[in-house]
C-alpha cells in the first residue's frame, strides 16, 4: 500500500478515509556536519576546509540503516523528518552538486521505504551555516556576501564551537544567540531582502538576494529531480517537503539598530545591539552588556570589553575568491562593511546615519516581524514550493514560518492549496535554556510574546499541573494561529523536545531520569492534549554524555551510546546498539504486514538506552476510523484512553489501529472498548472495530520491568495533572 495521504481539512486521511496520525522523529542530528572530514562542532582540525567536504554517510551509513530504522520503528514512530543541509548538496562551489551524496541519500530513503516510514524532507539550517555557529549553507555563501568566516571569533560576528579555545567550556545554548550577531544579521537580511537593503551587492549580474535564493532553490530542485528520476520514492516514502528550517528575518523590521528590539527575548553572554555588532565586525573595541538566562528569562550581569584589535569580519579588499568562478560588481567593494556602503553609517567617524534603515522598505512601507513573514518570507516560500511541486507534483508542502512568529496571513488566497501543512516549532524555553525541569513554576512564553499580560509576572504558572496545562495551551494557541492566518490545514510540530543534560548531567551518574521523564511526559501531554502531529527532536546515534548530540553541546537525543545497557554491550558493534540481528531473511519476514502503524519486532528487550524511554515510547492512534475527540496516555497510571466519533462502523479491512508498546502493555493486555478489538502482539498493534457515534476505548498497562516509576513520580498530585488523568483536546 503506498503511503499516499490526502488532506481533508485539518486531517490526514488514508485510502480508507481513516484519519492518520503522524508520530515521528527527526532523523538524524548527525546530518548537520560532514563525514569527510568528520567534523562535529567541537573539532577544529580541517574546519575551514569547507570546500572539500563530504556528507556521504549522513545521517548514518547505509549498512547501519536497518538497525536505526528498526530501533525507531520499535519506538513506535511512523514518520521521519529527514534532515539534510544545503551544504551537503553544494559544498564545493556554486552549481557543483555532490552526486555521490545524492546517490547515498536515495539508497537510504529506499531503506526507509522498506520500513514503511512516511518521510518529510527537511532542508535544515541553524544560524545560517556551520561557519556561523550552526548548520546549513555552504561556506562559499559567506564569501559571496563578502564576509570572512575565519575572523568571526575575534569580532564575535558569530560564536562558533569549533573555534572556541576550550570547546568543552562552550556555553550551553549560546549558539542560538548568533541570530543576533553580525554574520546572521547580514546573511538573512541579504538572503531575504538584498534587493531592497543592499541594491549594489551584485554578483554574476544578480543581486545577492537572487543569487543566494536561486542557488538554494536550484540545489533543492536538483535533489528533487534526482529523487523523481529514481522512480520509486515520491509519495512513498516521501510524502512531502518542508520549507527552509527556522528562517530568520535578520535586520528586516528593526525599528532602530542601536537598541535591542523588545521582541528579542533571548539574551545570553555578550548581547550586542545590531549597531554594536556592526562596529565589532569592523574591528572596533566596545563594551557590550552581558546576560545570563534564569528561570524567569534573561538578566544583566554587567559588561564585557570586546576588542577585535582592528580585525574585521569582512574580507580584505585584495581578497581573491576567484576559485568560485563568480564575478562581483565593481561597485560592491570588499574590505568594507556592506551597511557602510549603503549609507547606514560613516566608518570615518563611526557615526550612525540611518538608525531606522531596516524599519521600512525603500518605498516607505513600514516593516515589522509580521510584515516580514507576510512579504519577504512568503516571496521566498512561493518560489520554493512552486519549484518543488513542479518536480514532485503531489508533494505535501510543510510551511514553516519564523519560530514563534505569527504565521503569514494568506487565508483564502492561492498560496493555500490542498497539499499544504502548517509546521511550526515549539520548545519549553525555560527548560531548554536553564537545563532544568522546574516543577514549581514556568512561564507562558507565547502569551508574553503576544502581549497578553500587563507584566510577565502574570504569565507565571505555579505547580506542575498548571505547567503541563500551560504547555498544552500554548500548542493549542499556535495551532489556532495557523487556522486563523493560513486556514484549515493540518498542523504538525516538526520540532519539539527536551534537553537530557539537565541538572548538571546528574542523571548520567545517578541513573535517575526523573527530571527528564517529567519534562518529556509533559511535552507529550501537551501534544496529545492538543491532538497534534509531531516529529520529536531528535535522534542522534552518536550521542555521548561528553559531547551530547555532537553539535554545539546540544543534548536532546532520545538515544545515547553511553546509555547502552550492560546486557547489550557484548552485542554492540560499530558503536551502535544491536537491537536485533538483522539480515535480509528476517527483514523480509518482518515486512510481510504492510501497515504504517506497526513496528518490526518485539520491544521486550528495547530500548537499549534508558533515556526517559517510558515517557517517549507511548501508545498512539495511527489510523482512526472516525474523528478523534480525545486521546492521551497517563504515564502515572500506565493507561491509554481515546474517544472517537464515527459516522459509520469501521470497515472490516480498515479498523482503528493503535500502537501498543509492550514496554507498558505486556500480554495479556486489559482493554475496555465499545465494539470488537484484537491485540496483535507480533505487530504491537491493537485493532479496534469501533461502531458509529461516540465510542471510547481504554487500555490499562503495568509499570515497565526495565524502568520503575519512583514513588515521587507516582504522587497523586502528578496524576492530577490530567483532567481525570488525560489531556483534553478540541475537535478539529
Amino acid at each position: 500500500m503506498p503511503n499516499f495521504l490526502t488532506i481533508d481539512g485539518v486531517h490526514f486521511k488514508d485510502e480508507h478515509n481513516r484519519v492518520v496520525t503522524l508520530r515521528g522523529i527527526n532523523c538524524a542530528a548527525e546530518a548537520k556536519y560532514p563525514t569527510k572530514p568528520d567534523t562535529p562542532s567541537h573539532v577544529y582540525e580541517h574546519f575551514f576546509d569547507g570546500d572539500n567536504v563530504s556528507f556521504v554517510g549522513r545521517p548514518f551509513k547505509l549498512e547501519d540503516a536497518d538497525i536505526h530504522f528498526q530501533r525507531l520503528r520499535n519506538y513506535g514512530y511512523n514518520t521521519l523528518r529527514y534532515i539534510f543541509t544545503w551544504e551537503a548538496i553544494e559544498a564545493k562551489g556554486p552549481g557543483i552538486y555532490d552526486e555521490e551524496w545524492i546517490d547515498s541519500t536515495i539508497a537510504l530513503l529506499r531503506r526507509a521505504k522498506d520500513y514503511n516510514f512516511m518521510v518529510i524532507m527537511d532542508p535544515h539550517q541553524d544560524v545560517w551555516s556551520r561557519f556561523a555557529g550552526g548548520s546549513g549553507a555552504p561556506m562559499w555563501t559567506l564569501y559571496a556576501m563578502g564576509l570572512n568566516p575565519q575572523t568571526f571569533d575575534v569580532t564575535e560576528a558569530a560564536l562558533v564551537h569549533n573555534t572556541w579555545p576550550k570547546p568543552e567550556e562552550f556555553p550551553k545554548m549560546i549558539w542560538s544567540t548568533n541570530y543576533q550577531r553580525l554574520a546572521c544579521l547580514v546573511a538573512w537580511t541579504l538572503f531575504f531582502a538584498g534587493r531592497d537593503f543592499a541594491p549594489n551587492a551584485v554578483i554574476d549580474g544578480r543581486n545577492i538576494q537572487d543569487y543566494l535564493q536561486g542557488h538554494f532553490i536550484d540545489a533543492m530542485v536538483h535533489l528533487a529531480k534526482r529523487i523523481h528520476e529514481a522512480g520509486d520514492l515520491e509519495d512513498n516514502p516521501i510524502i512531502g517537503w518542508e520549507s527552509i528550517n527556522e528562517p530568520n528575518r535578520g535586520l528586516i523590521g528593526y525599528k532602530t539598530i542601536d537598541s535591542i528590539p523588545a521582541e528579542q527575548k533571548l539574551r545570553k553572554g555578550t548581547s550586542p545591539t545590531a549597531w554594536q555588532a556592526i562596529l565589532l565586525g569592523s574591528g572596533r573595541a566596545l563594551e557590550v552588556e552581558m546576560f545570563e538566562f534564569g528561570n524567569m528569562g534573561p538578566y544583566s550581569v554587567g559588561k564585557k570589553m570586546v576588542d577585535p584589535k582592528g580585525v574585521q569580519a569582512w574580507l580584505p579588499a585584495d581578497y581573491d575568491d576567484s576559485r568560485y568562478g563568480w564575478k562581483r560588481d565593481p561597485e560592491w567593494k570588499l574590505g568594507e562593511c556592506i551597511w557602510a556602503q549603503n549609507g547606514v553609517w560613516d566608518p570615518m567617524t563611526d557615526t550612525l546615519l540611518k538608525s531606522d534603515y531596516f524599519s521600512k522598505k525603500p518605498s516607505g512601507e513600514p516593516l515589522s516581524a509580521a510584515h516580514f513573514t507576510d512579504t519577504y518570507f512568503m516571496d521566498h516560500y512561493r518560489l520554493y514550493q512552486k519549484a518543488i511541486r513542479a518536480v514532485h507534483k503531489s508533494a505535501i508542502i510543510f510551511c514553516q514560518p519564523p519560530v514563534l512568529e505569527i504565521p503569514p496571513l494568506i487565508k483564502g488566497t492561492d498560496d493555500v492549496h490542498d497539499r499544504m501543512v502548517y509546521s511550526p516549532h515549539y520548545y519549553d524555553g525555560i527548560t531548554l535554556m536553564t537545563k532544568k525541569w522546574n516543577r514549581f513554576y514556568n512561564v507562558d512564553v507565547l502569551g508574553v510574546l503576544r502581549g497578553r499580560y500587563w507584566t510577565p509576572a502574570f504569565a507565571v504558572r505555579i505547580g506542575e499541573t498548571a505547567i503541563r496545562n500551560c504547555l498544552r495551551d500554548q500548542l493549542k494557541a499556535i495551532t489556532q494561529e495557523g487556522l486563523d492566518n493560513i486556514g484549515e490545514t493540518p498542523c504538525l510540530f516538526s520540532e519539539i523536545g527536551i534537553p537530557y543534560d539537565m541538572d548538571g548531567k546528574a542523571a548520567y551518574k545517578s541513573g535517575d531520569w526523573n527530571s527528564q521523564i517529567h519534562a518529556m511526559d509533559a511535552n507529550h501531554f501537551a501534544l496529545e492534549g492538543a491532538n497534534l502531529h509531531y516529529t520529536l527532536w531528535t535522534y542522534s546515534h552518536q550521542n555521548t554524555h561528553q559531547w551530547g548530540d555532537q553539535w554545539n553541546g546540544e543534548d536532546l537525543s532520545i538515544y545515547s551510546l553511553d546509555d547502552v545497557s550492560p546486557a547489550s554491550t557484548a552485542a554492540t558493534t560499530n558503536g551502535i546498539g544491536d537491537d536485533t540481528d538483522i539480515d535480509p531473511a528476517n527483514l523480509k519476514r518482518a515486512l510481510t504486514k504492510d501497515t504504517m502503524s506497526t513496528n518490526r519486532s518485539s520491544l521486550s528487550d528495547e530500548p537499549r538506552s534508558g533515556r526517559a524511554a517510558e515517557a517517549f515510547i507511548r501508545p498512539s492512534p495511527i489510523y482512526t476510523a472516525g474523528i478523534i475527540l480525545e486521546s492521551g496516555f497517563n504515564l502515572a497510571k500506565t493507561t491509554f484512553r481515546m474517544k472517537v466519533k464515527a459516522a459509520k462502523p469501521a470497515e472490516e479491512e480498515a479498523p482503528t489501529e493503535i500502537f501498543v508498546p509492550p514496554l507498558h502493555f505486556p500480554e495479556p493486555i486489559e482493554v475496555e472498548a465499545n465494539g470488537r478489538w484484537e491485540h496483535d502482539a507480533g505487530e504491537n498493534v491493537l485493532r479496534w472495530w469501533n461502531t458509529e457515534g461516540v465510542q471510547e476505548l481504554t487500555i490499562k498497562g503495568v509499570p515497565s520491568k526495565v524502568w520503575r516509576l519512583s514513588d515521587e513520580y507516582a504522587y497523586t498530585s502528578y496524576a492530577a495533572t490530567f483532567a481525570d488523568g488525560y489531556g483534553q483536546c478540541a475537535v478539529m
